[in-house]
């Protein structure tokens, strides 16, 4: 097991899930539902399983296109969405 590897993907996605619609979303079902517990073991089940898509998805991509075609896509990505952003164009 690669301990450094994982604990940079627990802090990253630790952080990413701060405050997003999921957060809010597990919020509003235990306020409406009152049992925290199902709530949180319906969420927790639901982020591992997207987890295993995104590893399985990641892996098969990997295998396909390198690395740096990967980092350049994505970065290509990323800027084009941060200027649509800033033009308000999304």
């Amino acid at each position: 097991m690669d301990w450094k590897t994982a604990f940079v993907t627990f802090a990253l996605v630790f952080f990413a899930e701060l405050g997003d619609k999921t957060q809010l979303t597990t919020m509003m079902l235990t306020a409406q539902y009152r049992a925290p517990w199902a709530v949180f073991l319906g969420a927790a089940v639901a982020l591992a399983c997207t987890s295993l898509l995104g590893v399985t998805f990641g892996e098969w991509v990997n295998q396909v296109v390198s690395p740096a075609a990967i980092r350049g896509v994505a970065g290509i990505a990323f800027i084009v969405l941060g200027a649509l952003l800033l033009v308000g164009r999304l």
